[in-house]
């Protein structure tokens, strides 16, 4: 016959609140393992004559938690056989405990019959102790999972197995990102376990410094509501606040084409950011862009169309489906090859969707001009469209000219605009070659012209006169004078 596992709780602590129904199907078990002995609820065994072995060495030889947990799996499944085995941990089987949630994985996929028998858990111990309803909104997470990503602060938020004080330290750092350091934090260590109970508010910044902490701690931090003012969900708030009855004016009077400018506006003051190496500045900026992100995703939400939470799920699924490198098992090494993959991928939706045969050139329509070019020029290369080195390309750009002056010579003024775009169109394709952002470029030579004019303004008012009022030799004077100037000063 084979062999089947129950998995018990021993409750929190107090040895009097382990539940009957788990000491009476102990009774007939072949063998008792414990995830560890470490626990006041094991004197309860004790005292009913109970046999058991511990997983307590385990802890010494595994290299992480993870892997323990494998190991203690591994070896319940194979002393499972034909007896009939029980596996018993502190508190409730299904709260916190990660050996169990991976067993019942193991066991149902190798058809090792399981059963778990519930027990009180340290949460409910803890609700007790500090006087919690958790149906007011709470959070509860492993301390080993800890992190801020997600954290709603706006709830209270509860932190369990805190084994030690080198984990408390973890969490204080991770929390400190979100929290104020001299958040108040309560540390609950035997939460209602008489005579042995330890409940105490510190400091965040101090939570690790308590010398009591062991692996029946748990830390509690209040709700704080401030701190929604670090996540999406504040900004969110924030925004159907503005647009909501008794909101903003201006907020309330907008749609989706009035914003158009701003998020444009928003765009370009991030790249301003970005060219000046201006952190506090991008920080910032970056903040005004999200925040026409949430903008019209609350105008969509408002009619119906799509929430916050479906832009999310399309970019995060588009993420995962264009990286089948990273999320699945197709193997690139270049970034080159990553790219093509990316287009081939792009070209399967669209053709998913529909589309018939679409073209591997695809652009948005309002894109800056040099940036179109420089994309649409990527996107043919990527499947051959191209030169075979630079060399043809310096010899396209000098062909352009010479039809642009041609054209300039003919007169011809329909033509020299067609050529002009011509050799713009070259000149982009000699920066890809040369590995130069054309934007960029321009942006930096328009910036170099202008500290250059403007520099020659403020000597023209030095000198008591105005720009318009110098001859050409002196406006040439003072234009190389700033040339030198400013290429001391780079």
């Amino acid at each position: 016959m084979a062999g089947k596992i129950i998995v018990a709780g021993m409750g929190p602590g107090d040895p009097a609140q382990v539940p009957p129904a788990v000491l009476k199907a102990l009774e007939g078990m072949d063998k008792i393992y414990l995830r560890t002995a470490r626990h006041p609820a094991v004197k309860t065994l004790k005292e009913r004559g109970f046999k058991w072995e511990s997983f307590d060495s385990y802890y010494e030889r595994a290299g992480d938690f993870e892997e323990l947990y494998r190991q203690i799996v591994s070896t319940l499944l194979q002393e499972s056989g034909e007896k009939n085995l029980a596996y018993v941990v502190p508190g409730h089987p299904m709260v916190a405990e990660r050996s169990v949630t991976l067993l019942l994985e193991a066991a149902r996929a190798a058809g090792v019959d399981t059963r778990v028998i519930p027990a009180m858990s340290c949460l409910d111990a803890l609700y007790a102790t500090l006087e919690l309803d958790p149906t007011r909104g709470l959070t509860v997470i492993d301390a080993l999972a800890l992190t801020v990503k997600g954290l709603d602060p706006g709830r209270g938020l509860i932190i369990t197995q805190v084994y030690n004080r080198r984990i408390a330290s973890d969490i204080k750092l991770t929390l400190m990102d979100l929290y104020p350091d001299e958040y108040p934090v309560t540390v609950a260590r035997c939460a209602g376990l008489s005579g042995e109970e330890r409940v105490e508010t510190v400091p965040l910044y101090t939570v690790d410094r308590l010398p009591w902490i062991d692996h029946l701690t748990s830390i509690y931090l209040p709700p704080y509501p401030d701190g929604r003012d670090r996540t999406l969900a504040g900004l969110q708030e924030i925004m159907a606040r503005l647009r909501g009855k008794g909101g903003c004016p201006w907020d309330r009077e907008q749609d989706h084409r009035s914003l158009k400018r701003y998020l444009v506006e928003e765009t370009y003051e991030v790249l301003e950011a970005i060219d000046n190496g201006d952190m506090y500045k991008l920080c910032e900026e970056l903040g005004d862009l999200l925040l026409q992100v949430v903008f019209h995703a609350r105008l969509a939400e408002e009619t119906g169309d799509f929430t916050m939470a479906d832009c999310l799920e399309t970019i995060c699924t588009k993420m995962r489906r264009r990286h089948p490198h990273v999320f699945g098992t197709a193997v690139v090494n270049t970034a080159g090859e990553v790219l093509a993959r990316w287009d081939q991928i792009k070209a399967d939706e669209k053709k998913s969707s529909g589309e018939e045969e679409p073209s591997v050139l695809s652009v948005p329509r309002g894109l800056p001009a040099l940036m179109k070019a420089l994309k649409i020029q990527e996107q043919a290369a990527r499947v051959g469209f191209d030169w075979d080195d630079v060399s043809g390309v310096w010899a396209k750009v000098e062909e352009e000219l010479e039809e642009l002056r041609e054209a300039v010579a003919g007169n011809e003024r329909r033509k020299q605009a067609a050529e002009m775009g011509d050799v713009l169109f070259a000149l982009v394709n000699l920066a890809r070659w040369l590995g130069v952002e054309p934007e960029d470029a321009l942006q930096t030579a328009i910036a170099k012209f202008m500290q250059r004019f403007q520099y020659m303004e403020r000597r023209a008012r030095e000198k008591g006169a105005v720009m318009d009022g110098l001859s050409l030799a002196e406006m040439d004077a003072l234009w190389e004078e700033a040339k030198k100037i400013m290429e001391n000063n780079s």
